[in-house]
C-alpha cells in the first residue's frame, strides 16, 4: 500500500492520518547519522472511538437539558435551597469543579496539546483527595438524609423507623387529672375539652404517696427470724469446721486467722477502697465501733474455744429466743437483767 495514493493529512507531530477505517501513523526515528528508520503503526480502534464520541455527544446534550431544567425550577422557587444541608452543597460544588477541569483536560488532549504543567491536574488531585476524605462523613449522614427524603416524598415515617419508639412527653403527664375528669360525669363534657387543653401546658407533678401501715403477721415475722438464725448458724465457725472435715472438697489453707477476723478485714478493705476512690472519710457509728471492739477482743483463739453459737435452727429446734432477736433487743434485755441484779437489797 502506497501512502501517497491514499487521502492523508499531515499531523503537526509528523504522523500521517488516513481518512479510512485504518489509520497509518509513520514515526521517524534517528538512530545513527544518515540512517532513518520508519515505523508504521496501524490503529484498528478508530470505529470504537467514533461510536464513543457520538454517544458522548448525546449524553452531554441530555445532561445539559436536564441541568437547564433544574436551574429554571430553582430560580422559580419550586425547589427551595435556603434550608438545605451545607455538606451536600459543598459536595455538589466540588463535583461540578471536578467535571469542569476534567473536561478541559480532555479538550487539551483531543486537540493534541501537551498537558504537562497544566494547573488543572493539581486541582483535580486536590478535589479528588477532598472527595475521598468526605466519604466517611457521607456514610454517617446517609441514614439521616434518606430518612428526610423519604419523609418529604411520602409524608410519613416508615413502620420500622426507630423514631416511632422514642419517648412521648405526653405520657409523663399525671394520670390523676384525667381520672378525675372522667369521674366528674358526662354532664361536664363541654368543659372537659378546655380542662384537657389547659392540663397540656402544665408541668408534670408526681403523685403524693400516703404512708400505709405495714401489715406483718406473726408467722411471717417468726419465719424471717428463723431464716436469720439459720444464716447466722451457717456462718459460725463450728459449722464451717464440720463442713471442712466431712466434705470432699479441697481444704482451704488460711493464714491462721479466725473467721470473724477475716470478715472484719474484708469490711475494712471495702471501707478503705471506698474512702480512697470517693476522697471522703466515713464516720463510724456507735454500733460499728462496738462491733469493732468486740472483734478485736475475740482475737485470742483460746477465748473462742468455749464460745459456741446456737445451731438448733439447723436441726429443727426452736432455738433460744435471745439468738432469734435482733442485736438491739438483746442488748436491751441484757441491760434490764443487769439492773435487776444490781438492785438494792435489804438486810
Amino acid at each position: 500500500m502506497d501512502v501517497r495514493d491514499a487521502k492523508t493529512a499531515m499531523h503537526p507531530d509528523g504522523s500521517w492520518i488516513c481518512n479510512g477505517n485504518i489509520s497509518i501513523i509513520l514515526t521517524t526515528l534517528w538512530l545513527k547519522p544518515n540512517v532513518i528508520v520508519i515505523l508504521v503503526t496501524v490503529s484498528e480502534d478508530l470505529p470504537a472511538a467514533q461510536s464513543l464520541l457520538s454517544n458522548l455527544q448525546e449524553q452531554v446534550t441530555a445532561v445539559t437539558a436536564h441541568v437547564q431544567n433544574l436551574t429554571q425550577k430553582i430560580q422559580n422557587g419550586i425547589y427551595p435551597t435556603e434550608k438545605g444541608l451545607s455538606f451536600l452543597e459543598l459536595k455538589d460544588q466540588l463535583l461540578l469543579m471536578y467535571m469542569q477541569d476534567l473536561t478541559q483536560l480532555i479538550l487539551e488532549k483531543t486537540c493534541g496539546r501537551h498537558i504537562n504543567g497544566n494547573p488543572g491536574i493539581m486541582r483535580l488531585v486536590e478535589m479528588r483527595t477532598v472527595l475521598e476524605k468526605m466519604r466517611p462523613i457521607d456514610q454517617k449522614l446517609k441514614y439521616q438524609i434518606d430518612k428526610l427524603v423519604r419523609a418529604a416524598v411520602t409524608g410519613s415515617l416508615g413502620e420500622n423507623d426507630p423514631l416511632r419508639f422514642k419517648p412521648n412527653p405526653q405520657n409523663l403527664m399525671s394520670k390523676l387529672e384525667e381520672f378525675d375528669g372522667e369521674s366528674d360525669g358526662e354532664g361536664e363534657a363541654s368543659g372537659g375539652t378546655a380542662k384537657k387543653s389547659q392540663s397540656k401546658g402544665r408541668k408534670y407533678i408526681p403523685p403524693r404517696l400516703a404512708p400505709v401501715h405495714y401489715d406483718d403477721t406473726e408467722a411471717e415475722k417468726e419465719r424471717r427470724l428463723l431464716e436469720r438464725a439459720k444464716k447466722r448458724a451457717l456462718s459460725s465457725s463450728v459449722i464451717r469446721e464440720l463442713k471442712e472435715q466431712y466434705t470432699d472438697a479441697p481444704e482451704e489453707i488460711r493464714e491462721g486467722k479466725a473467721y470473724h477476723m477475716m470478715r472484719h478485714e474484708r469490711e475494712e478493705q471495702h471501707r478503705t477502697r471506698y474512702e480512697e476512690s470517693m476522697m471522703v472519710r466515713l464516720n463510724m457509728t456507735r454500733q460499728e465501733k462496738a462491733r469493732k471492739k468486740k472483734v478485736l477482743s475475740m482475737t485470742s483463739q483460746l477465748g473462742s474455744l468455749t464460745h459456741f453459737t446456737d445451731i438448733s435452727a439447723l436441726t429443727g429446734g426452736e432455738g433460744r429466743n435471745e439468738d432469734m432477736l435482733p442485736s438491739a433487743k438483746k442488748s436491751k434485755r441484757s441491760s434490764k437483767k443487769g439492773k435487776k441484779k444490781r438492785s438494792f437489797r435489804k438486810r
